[in-house]
């Protein structure tokens, strides 16, 4: 059988990306490192298809899953802004939240862009390596094979969030998911499930629901359902769909239910009563994202480095308050879903 990418790798004692950018882009490797995988392929009988890159674009490509969500239009900006003031310009893609239009935007972009930033990739992460392999790449809120990372610390914003419905006298809480392709959804809830345990707290786990507030009103009726009198949803938009429901049920937030969401976008502060979130700092993420990728491209160093973390708080507004009543609709609560 043909020698691979990945038999070099593991002879070498380095990443698939690491091999890949040897043999189409030397430049981007360390002298020593690049002698040494060249001197392993070749005693292994490794033939390359190399696919150099010889020109610059001044360009980088950014693709995001969703652009309608108000949380990305100030990262983006933030990203042209920080790309802008380094002479460079940008390709925006939206995947719409699936894979196989992300590797569409990438194989369209690839060619024209230096190098690519992916946001909440739904790609897996095989296939990330690969990409970075031929096209310098940065992931945001998401990690993949060793690949140069900026990710929001979900830890203290989702600790913070459980702690204030805690000191508010709650002691029933729901967790609203994301679906499972989403990564920073398994850390949000993996963050949550500490502090509950932590303190005490009874969670319950529901969903996957869609990131949009279809998602949220969706996951009203289960949410009161199960008699909690606290709910933290994976999203502003979900938080904000939920709201709505829960007032069109009769339901009172913060009243009977208090609501917390995770972004703080525009809108957290324009609906009634005002959404309680977890602030994602997205224009400090979009700079540097941005700088770590241009970076990368005039320096040519190693990037197998761990993640760049930025840190996450809770801003407190009207839709957490004290606990009042316990929500019993219907008598019976649904089982927990896991």
């Amino acid at each position: 059988m043909a020698v691979t990418i990945a038999d070099v790798a593991a002879e070498a004692g380095v990443s698939k990306a690491t091999v890949s950018r040897t043999f189409g882009m030397p430049d981007r490797v360390n002298a020593a490192t690049r002698t040494h995988v060249l001197a392993v392929a070749e005693r292994l009988g490794y033939v390359p298809d190399p696919t150099p890159r010889s020109t610059r674009t001044g360009s980088v490509g950014l693709i995001v899953p969703d652009i309608v969500n108000p949380f990305f239009p100030p990262m983006i900006k933030a990203v042209q802004r920080r790309a802008r003031s380094r002479n460079y310009g940008i390709y925006l893609a939206d995947s719409d939240a699936h894979a196989g239009e992300e590797a569409e935007a990438v194989a369209e972009m690839s060619k024209q862009v230096d190098g690519l930033i992916f946001w909440s990739s739904r790609l897996p992460s095989e296939t990330l390596v690969d990409i970075a392999g031929r096209v310098p790449t940065v992931l945001v809120n998401r990690s993949a094979g060793g690949l140069p990372t900026v990710v929001a610390s979900s830890e203290d914003g989702m600790r913070q969030a459980v702690e204030h419905l805690y000191a508010l006298g709650h002691t029933r809480c729901a967790y609203v998911n994301a679906p499972r392709s989403v990564w920073s959804n398994q850390h949000r809830r993996a963050a949550v499930r500490r502090t509950c345990k932590a303190l005490g707290m009874e969670l319950v786990e529901l969903g996957p629901f869609a990131q949009s507030v279809e998602g949220g009103v969706q996951a009203a009726d289960i949410v009161a359902a199960h008699g909690v009198t606290a709910a933290i949803a994976n999203n502003d938009l979900t938080a904000i769909g939920l709201m709505l429901q829960l007032a069109n049920r009769g339901l009172s937030v913060p009243g009977d239910i208090s609501v917390v969401g995770v972004d703080d976008t525009f809108v957290a502060s324009l609906i009634r009563p005002q959404l309680t979130t977890v602030r994602i700092p997205v224009e400090e993420i979009g700079s540097l994202a941005v700088d770590l990728l241009l970076n990368l491209l005039q320096s040519g160093d190693k990037v197998d480095a761990g993640p760049i973390e930025v840190d996450t708080q809770l801003i407190v507004r009207e839709s957490t308050g004290p606990v009042t009543t316990e929500i019993h609709w219907p008598s019976r609560p649904l089982p927990s879903q896991d």
